[in-house]
Order: structure tokens, then C-alpha cells, then sequence
């Protein structure tokens, strides 16, 4: 190839990379803005300019000629380079996209060869060569062209290795950790939710200008998480007058029915007849308030959702209104060139209201109106940040904000009506009569507030680049939660085998034979104000060992404190010190071809539920109770089924091991040497441009989590044996525990009690036959430990990428995954279990003993389609698919081989389970996936756009959107209690589905743009 040839063809590559948002790994810079940077002439005066907001910033390049532009606000610049007043290079077009670094060489090309070059402006293939992070770009841009549901989501969904929770809750997984593991930022801003860690705060879809979905190999300035991170810009103003108007369209006519499923002849889940609703008016403005220097974008939308759906077996329904408006909007100041002033605000309030009917399923009629349930969630945001360039080689951004998000419902029946719920094969009361006369599961009313102050540096030292800054949150949760009704009980009303075992958490004691359920009567009350102080520390250097290659080496020092509602400190961990070590080789040295890895540590903090639950005085009271049937009540002239709760079950107690409403001496609650929750994470990747518009890549990473922080019931001691209860404590299941107990064995607590929880601290218990009463007599036969929490996630990850240049796109990906060990992460989805550790999977050693397997998120098949065709100027052609295969089948049973503890295992009862000695039964180990996987999943969306450019700017845009086009309601979530209680039986409804794909749903989006 000749010289000409190969510079042009350097040229087209670059100029094509500076127009758009990376489909590959990005580069790691600012999370609420990018950087610039490159080589010129040694000592030459280089200038980066907006021309939409006049911000100018001018730096000298060093004696090597490097340069560098750190914190600029996402936009279009022109970049020149002169010295001794003589330009030495063409002025260049150049796009700074959300957290990446754009490369530009000044003063080896000439205008003629770059007047060939045009740029779009989309989403294009960077090689960005100073990257060591795997992240994915999207831009509003694509994401208009593309039929991807409006929330944020929807766009995580699109990066590779990323895929929905596979349980009640929800959430997204990023490459094997469970929902409850990410962070996400909007304008520099943690929105997560902190509470469970399972949510965050969100803006409406045209608030935002860019998304980066890090799915790995992230840098220090980012923590609190093992999974992943989903990084949002906001849009701003220009010197140009700007505004416009969107409106997005679902009626429910548009929306497909869902399935109704039945079992023995009764429906146990009912959709037919949910129907959502959706309009939403979006209004916006952007402009200067004085040009080149201030600046305004300002949305306001009008939402209005009624949806209605019905309660399981279909005997209520539920009209729901929600009409609320979202407001939000970014101020710029460019005070000098060198110094910037920014504001981001939004709020998120929704209030909505629920008029509750009985409902007659055969007639399709409303009955009665029974109810009205409220719900209030969101709140206020904003962040101020203030960014310095100090001199020409250090620059400073300093953040201060505020998170607010509420979350509170109740209803006009909280007094007078408890919630009732049953379970599938529980015979139905006649008539078809609601169950109770409330759908109302909580009275509920929590604040969560997040103060957030963060401070962020570079400074350039001739080959290195270092990066350093300090992070600090204060995250309050104001809390009151109990159940609706007399009492605040709840009515659970379970099927069982014929004479089962209950387990010990729900009270115990054995159902009579020929009974067909039982009634599980709990009651569940807690309140406080309660703080989480987090901080952190970090330093990273980026060094050219070479022209072509960067050695990124850095720490991070994270440090957590969850206290009680008086401020005491409840569980403090410090010095967590997390090293990350990248590399990032440009092969050829003009930028087409890369190679990079990354080895890294990331630790998670503990959420604010367990400050509350654990430090709050939580009571949370069970017993078990026959079920006698159904009787018909009445409220308000509206008749209602309520069932016949009758005696305590035989053997059975009142549980409060969960909490009994008292704060405990907390030396005793919490291991007073706790490690924290990590992982450890190793990529290699391989990324080449193709030819100007394609590329590919191919990268493999593995992923360890050590330790868990999960609650355990310490019941025994190596000094005391049975004598030593301590009772239940935070702490790291499987290694030595540090907590106040009785070390003289005299029953009075005096001292601190190391256990070594790998080989003691459970009393076993064998059960001798019971006494006169029906209670079992037990019999201490030692002590058990617990095994450690393991996960890997080891992928396969491969992409090829094709960008837009007004005709065309194309992005393909396909991930190869493994996900491994005995524990999910601090939230369990396979049974359920939402408290963000404080899951049941250590409560006791068999829980997850021979627990080993493939874990919930496990998909070892994801393949991921998207792309657009331009049949003409003003039509378009999207679409947008996903398939993936189904996660594991576990079997779980209740109780044991080793002793008389009643709990979910990962053993079921084949033989005698009906013996009083629990010695005579005989169990068979239900390992993890052992009864298959649920079906693969296909999610095909699809869109057509016309686009009519107006002669003096902006646009008409229309989208239709058909969602789950092929209408696909497979199975993604079954029941995995193989037995529910101990017994000779297996239950019948093992593995019947209780979780399905969305319907399919088309929407409207019309927007004007001027």
C-alpha cells in the first residue's frame, strides 16, 4: 500500500470515529462528560471549540507534542492546532460522546484529503485505543431510529451479557450478578435505589442525550457495585433557539391479551383481562440566555396512565389512574473558557390511584367497588457541578447533589380489611367471592434521600495521566411499613401434601392428613430513620509506555457505614482497597486494530434495608394454622371469602426468629470483624475495523464474588454447645465470626465469642417423637458449620458492528456465559426472596448445602439483533431482537438428612417423612438445574419511521413500534418448590409457571422538532 493510500485511508478511520457513540468498549473518562486528546507538533498552541455554545479551550502541547482536553460537555467541536501563529494542521470536526476519549493527530493530514471525509453523526465503530473498559454507547439519535421501549432498561438490555431477572421483582442482571448489584448515574449522579438496590430514579426517554451501559472493566472512579453500571447524560442548550413537542401513544386497544392459566380446573392466574393504557405530551425548549455564555434546556411531560389488571384468580379488578406530570431541565454557564457551571434537575413524583371492584370473570362485569389503594413513589433531583481547568496540564470537577425517591401506599381498607392470598391447588371459595377485602398487601410510607458530594481531578505529568478524586454519600431512609387490617396480620393460604411437614420459619408443625391446605397467619411491623455513610478514595495513572500503548493502573478505597436509628454505627467496613490494572495495545498504530484487558476488584455496599430490619426493631411474627375452609363476610353491602382459620398445626410454635420487635444489644447482632462483599473480574478483548463502516470484536471475561454479608442463626458455640445461642447475626457465612456472647457458659452474655461458622455454630437437633401435646421432642446431637458463598461467571463475547451513514446499520452480538457456584449474590430469585441481604440462603447450613450448580441467571445462549434500513429519505425500516436461552429448574424440598431443622433445601423426603424421629426419614439430594431449564425466549420488536425535514430546520418525526411483535408469552418463571413440606409427597404444582413474557403492544410516537 503506498504511503497516500494508507494516510487517507488513517484519516477516513479517524474522521469516521469522531462523529459518534462507540458499539464497542469506551474509553475511561468523566462519568457526565468526555475528553479529547491526542498529538501534534511539539509546544503547538491547540483550540477545541463548540460552535453551538462558544465554549473555547485552549491548552499548549507538551515538548512530545501530547495534549489532552479533559471534562468537555458532550457535543460537536472543531479542533485546530497552530504554532508561531501558522497553523499546522486543517481544522477538525471532532464528537465528544459520553465517557470516552476521542483521539484526534493535528498536523499530518491535509484539507484535500479530508474534504472526502463525511461525517453523520450517528452511531459508528471507534477503535478507541485508550480504553480498557467494555461499555456500550447509545445515543438518542439511534435510539430514535430503533424500536426500543421508552426506559432506561430497555437500553441496558441492548449491551451484550445483559438480561431481565428471572423473578417476581424484576430488575436487570449484568454478566451473572443478581439485580440487585448495579449503580446508575444520570449528569454524574447516583439515582440508584439504595434502599434494596434494586431501582433507581428515572427521567422521561427525551430528557436524555447518552446512555454508556458498562458491563466490565470499569474505572476506579466508579464503586458500590458488582454488576453493572448504566451512565446517562441529560441534554442541554445551544446559542440556538430550539424547541418541540412529542406525544407517545398505547391504547389499550393496542395492547394483546394476556394468557390465563389454570390448575386442576381452577385459575390461579389470570391476565386475559389486564389491559394497560399509556398517553404521554412531552413539551420542550432549549436556547441561550445570554449566547456563548448561558444556557437553557427546559421538558415538561404530561403522563397519563390507566391501566387496569386483575388480582390472580381473577375475583377483583383494579382501575388504575395515574395522571402526573414530570418536569426537568439543564442550566449551562460558561463563565469563562476555563471555568463552567452546570444544573441538572428533574423530578419524578407519580401518584397514582387504584379503584378497587369486585369482579364478576364470567360476566366481565365490575361488581361492587371494594377499595381505593394509593401509591406515591419518586421524587426531586438535581446535581450542580463546577468544572476548572486550573492550568494547562490539571483540571478539576466538583459535584454536589441530591437523590429523592419515595415510595408509599396505602388505601381506604387499611383498618378494617387484612390481605388474604393463596396459593395454586388451594380449593377456591364458591362463587367466585374475592379473597378478603383488600388487594392491599402493605401500609407503607418510605423516604429515601441521598447527599451526594464528589470531587474529581486530572493532571497530566508528560507520558502519564493521572486521575484522582474522592466520593462521599449520605443515604437516609425514613421508614414505617406493617400490614393492612386488625392485628396488621396477613392470611397466606398454602396447599401441601397430604400430611406434610411445615417449615420451621413459618411456625413448624405437621398438616393432618386429609387436610388440603394450611394458613400461614403472620404479622409484620417496623419503623425508624435510618443512615448509610459511604466514601471513597481513588487514584489511577494512564501511561504511554509506548506511542501505542497505555498501561492503566489504579485504586480505589472504599469505606461503609450502615448505622441503627440512633447513628450508631451498625455495620462499619474501611480500607477496602480495590486495585485495577488495564492495558490497551493500538496494533498497527493507526487506530484500526486493538487489543486490551483489564483485571479489577469491585465491592458492594450493604443496603439500607438491613440497617432497618436488622438494627430497627423489625417484628415479624409466624404461625401455622389448619385451614378449615371458607366463609362469607360482608363490608359495605360487598360480600368477600375469608378463611376459617383453625387450630395451631400439631408441633407448631410462634416464629419471631425473624424479629421479635426488640433492638438487641447490637455487639451480638453483627460480626465485629466482617469482610466485605468483592469480586474480582479478568478481561481480554480484541477489537478491528474491518473497512470504514464495519468492525468487529471478541473479548472472554471471568468473574469471582467472594463472601457474602447475609444474616445467620448462630445457635451453638465451641465452648457451650447448644448452651451458647447467640441468636441471628450479620456476618460472612463459612468463616470465623467475631460477635458478644456468653463465654462462661453461665446463660448471661459477657464477652466477645469468636465461631468459626466453616465447622460450628449450628445446633443439631434430632427429633425423638413428640410429647402428650403434639410438640416434638428433641434431642442435641452437635454442631454443623456453613458452607462459603461461591459464584463464577465465565462468557464468550463476540460483536460485529455496522455503522450508519443515512441507508443503513447493523449490530450483532453473541454471548457464550456460565454461571456457577451455591449463591446468586444478596438477593435469592429462584424462591423469591427481594430482601437485599438478608436472604434465607444462610439462615441455616442446609439451606445451601450441596447447593452447587448453575445459579438463577444463568443464560448460557444470548443472541442480540438491532439494526435500520432506509428504504427512501423519509421512511425507515428497525428492528430489534433478542433471544436468549432459559435459566435452570432447581427442586427445592424442606429439611434434611443430618436433623430435625424444617427449611428449604436442596434435599427432598422420599421415605418415612411422616416418622416423628427424624432419624427414620430418608432424604435424596435435588441438586441445582436438576429438572431442565425453562424455554428459550425470542423478543422480536419492530418499527417503521417517516421523517419529513422542514426547510428552515428541525423535523417531523413518526414511529410505530410494535413491541414482542410475534407475540411470544413463553415461560420465564415456574414454581421450584418441589416440596413445600416435609412428606412423602412431592407437590403437584412443582414447576407450574407462574412468570411470562409481556403481550405484544404497539405505540405511536409523533414528534415535531424546530
Amino acid at each position: 500500500m503506498s504511503s497516500s493510500r494508507h494516510m487517507c485511508k488513517t484519516a477516513l478511520s479517524i474522521a469516521l470515529g469522531l462523529g459518534l457513540m462507540a458499539a464497542f468498549p469506551a474509553a475511561q473518562a468523566a462519568n457526565n462528560d468526555g475528553s479529547v486528546s491526542g498529538h501534534t507538533r511539539a509546544g503547538a498552541v491547540v483550540t477545541v471549540t463548540n460552535p453551538e455554545t462558544g465554549l473555547t479551550r485552549t491548552i499548549t502541547a507538551d515538548g512530545n507534542g501530547n495534549y489532552r482536553f479533559p471534562f468537555l460537555p458532550v457535543g460537536q467541536y472543531t479542533i485546530s492546532a497552530s504554532k508561531d501563529g501558522q497553523a499546522v494542521a486543517p481544522a477538525r470536526n471532532v464528537t465528544v460522546a459520553l465517557g470516552t476519549t476521542t483521539s484526534v493527530d493535528l498536523g499530518s493530514l491535509n484539507a484535500t484529503e479530508l474534504s472526502t471525509v463525511s461525517v453523520t453523526g450517528s452511531v459508528l465503530p471507534v477503535i478507541d485505543v485508550s480504553s480498557t473498559e467494555s461499555a456500550t454507547i447509545v445515543s438518542r439519535a439511534e435510539l430514535a431510529r430503533l424500536p426500543v421501549d421508552q426506559n432506561v432498561t430497555s437500553v441496558a438490555l441492548l449491551a451484550p451479557g445483559v438480561v431481565k431477572g428471572n423473578a417476581g421483582f424484576g430488575g436487570i442482571s449484568f454478566g451473572g450478578s443478581s439485580v440487585a448489584e448495579n449503580a446508575f448515574y444520570v449528569n454524574g449522579l447516583n439515582v440508584t435505589d439504595f434502599y434494596n438496590r434494586n431501582g433507581f430514579s428515572e427521567a422521561p426517554f427525551a430528557f436524555y442525550d447518552q446512555f454508556q451501559v458498562k458491563t466490565g472493566g470499569y474505572s476506579v472512579e466508579f464503586g458500590r457495585t458488582t454488576g453493572g453500571v448504566v451512565n446517562a447524560v441529560a441534554r442541554s442548550g445551544t446559542n440556538e433557539f430550539k424547541g418541540g413537542t412529542e406525544i407517545t401513544m398505547e391504547p389499550g386497544n393496542w395492547h394483546s391479551r394476556g394468557h390465563d392459566y389454570y390448575f386442576d380446573g381452577e385459575r390461579y392466574y389470570t391476565s386475559s383481562r389486564d389491559q394497560d393504557s399509556l398517553i404521554k405530551t412531552n413539551v420542550w425548549a432549549s436556547g441561550p440566555i445570554v449566547k456563548d455564555k448561558l444556557f437553557f434546556f427546559a421538558m415538561y411531560e404530561q403522563r397519563g396512565a390507566s391501566p387496569h389488571n386483575t388480582d390472580d384468580v381473577g375475583s377483583t379488578i383494579t382501575d388504575h389512574n395515574a395522571n402526573q406530570g414530570f418536569w426537568g431541565g439543564t442550566i449551562d454557564w460558561n463563565i469563562t473558557d476555563s471555568n463552567t457551571l452546570s444544573l441538572m434537575a428533574f423530578s419524578d413524583k407519580n401518584h397514582d390511584v387504584g379503584d378497587v371492584y369486585s369482579y364478576d370473570y364470567d360476566t366481565n362485569t365490575r361488581v361492587a367497588k371494594t377499595n381505593q389503594v394509593y401509591t406515591d413513589t419518586g421524587g426531586k433531583n438535581w446535581a450542580l457541578t463546577w468544572t476548572s481547568y486550573l492550568t494547562n496540564d490539571l483540571s478539576m470537577k466538583l459535584m454536589y447533589g441530591r437523590n429523592e425517591r419515595r415510595a408509599d401506599i396505602s388505601s381506604q381498607r387499611d383498618e378494617e380489611c387484612n390481605r388474604v392470598a393463596v396459593s395454586a391447588g388451594v380449593p377456591l371459595p364458591a362463587g367466585n367471592l374475592p379473597l378478603g377485602c383488600t388487594t392491599s398487601s402493605q401500609v407503607a410510607s418510605r423516604e429515601d434521600t441521598r447527599k451526594q458530594a464528589r470531587a474529581d481531578f486530572e493532571w497530566t505529568l508528560g507520558d502519564h495521566l493521572l486521575r484522582f478524586g474522592y466520593d462521599h454519600e449520605v443515604d437516609t431512609s425514613d421508614y414505617n411499613r406493617r400490614y393492612p387490617g386488625p392485628g396488621g396480620y396477613y392470611y397466606n393460604v398454602y396447599s401441601v401434601p397430604n400430611g406434610g411437614q411445615v417449615g420451621d420459619a413459618d411456625g413448624g408443625g405437621r398438616v393432618p392428613a386429609g387436610d388440603p391446605a394450611w394458613v400461614r397467619v403472620r404479622r409484620y411491623e417496623i419503623a425508624g430513620t435510618f443512615a448509610t455513610k459511604n466514601s471513597a478514595f481513588y487514584l489511577e495513572d494512564n501511561w504511554h509506555l509506548t506511542p501505542n500503548l497505555i498501561l492503566n493502573a489504579g485504586l480505589r478505597n472504599d469505606s461503609f457505614d450502615n448505622q441503627d436509628a440512633a447513628g450508631r454505627s451498625y455495620i462499619k467496613i474501611s480500607r477496602q482497597i480495590a486495585p485495577r490494572l488495564g492495558f490497551s495495545w493500538d496494533m498497527k498504530g493507526d487506530g484500526s486494530t486493538k487489543l486490551f484487558g483489564n483485571l479489577g476488584r469491585y465491592y458492594l455496599p450493604v443496603a439500607n434495608v438491613i440497617n432497618i430490619k436488622q438494627a430497627g426493631g423489625l417484628l415479624d411474627e409466624r404461625s401455622s394454622h389448619r385451614f378449615l375452609g371458607w366463609e362469607t363476610r360482608e363490608i359495605n353491602g360487598v360480600s368477600y371469602a375469608f378463611p376459617i382459620v383453625g387450630d395451631p398445626l400439631a408441633g407448631s410454635h410462634t416464629d419471631t426468629s425473624q424479629g421479635d420487635g426488640s433492638v438487641g444489644d447490637l455487639r451480638s447482632e453483627v460480626d465485629k470483624n466482617m469482610d466485605p462483599v468483592y469480586q474480582d473480574e479478568a478481561i481480554l478483548g480484541f477489537q478491528s475495523m474491518i473497512n470504514e463502516s464495519w468492525s468487529w470484536g471478541v473479548s472472554g471475561t471471568y468473574r469471582r464474588l467472594h463472601n457474602a454479608i447475609d444474616d445467620m442463626e448462630i445457635s451453638a458455640t465451641a465452648q457451650c454447645g447448644e448452651n451458647g445461642y447467640i441468636g441471628w447475626v450479620m456476618a460472612n457465612p463459612g468463616k470465623k465470626v467475631t460477635v458478644w456472647g456468653d463465654t462462661n457458659c453461665d446463660g448471661t452474655a459477657d464477652g466477645y465469642v469468636t465461631v468459626d461458622t466453616s465447622k460450628e455454630g449450628w445446633a443439631l437437633y434430632r427429633q425423638d417423637g413428640a410429647d402428650a401435646d403434639g410438640d416434638p421432642i428433641m434431642t442435641y446431637i452437635g454442631q454443623r458449620g456453613w458452607v462459603k458463598p461461591k459464584r463464577t461467571y465465565s462468557a464468550l463475547e463476540f460483536q460485529l458492528d455496522r455503522a450508519w451513514d443515512d441507508k443503513w446499520s447493523f449490530n450483532a452480538s453473541y454471548v457464550l456465559a456460565w454461571n456457577r457456584g451455591n449463591a446468586e449474590g444478596p438477593v435469592n430469585s429462584d424462591t423469591n426472596f427481594d430482601d437485599t441481604g438478608r436472604t434465607e440462603n444462610f439462615d441455616d447450613p442446609w439451606v445451601n448445602l450441596g447447593g452447587d450448580g448453575y445459579l438463577p441467571n444463568d443464560r448460557r445462549h444470548q443472541l442480540k439483533l438491532r439494526g435500520t434500513y432506509a428504504l427512501t429519505p423519509h421512511w425507515q425500516l428497525s428492528g430489534d431482537m433478542d433471544l436468549h436461552s432459559g435459566g435452570p429448574i432447581t427442586g427445592f424440598g424442606v429439611g434434611n438428612p443430618y436433623d430435625a431443622t424444617g427449611y428449604h433445601s436442596y434435599f427432598v423426603c422420599v421415605q418415612n417423612c411422616d416418622s416423628p424421629v427424624s432419624e427414620d426419614r430418608v432424604y435424596e439430594r435435588s441438586p441445582r438445574g436438576k429438572y431442565g431449564r425453562l424455554p428459550w425466549t425470542y423478543t422480536l420488536n419492530a418499527g417503521i419511521a417517516y421523517i419529513l425535514p422542514f426547510d428552515h430546520g428541525g423535523n417531523l418525526r413518526v414511529k410505530l413500534a410494535v413491541y414482542n411483535l410475534l407475540n411470544q408469552q413463553r415461560t420465564v418463571q415456574v414454581n421450584q418448590d418441589l416440596q413445600s413440606a416435609i412428606s412423602n409427597e412431592t407437590d403437584t404444582t412443582f414447576k407450574l409457571p407462574i412468570g411470562f413474557q409481556s403481550p405484544r403492544f404497539t405505540q405511536l410516537t409523533v414528534a415535531v422538532d424546530f
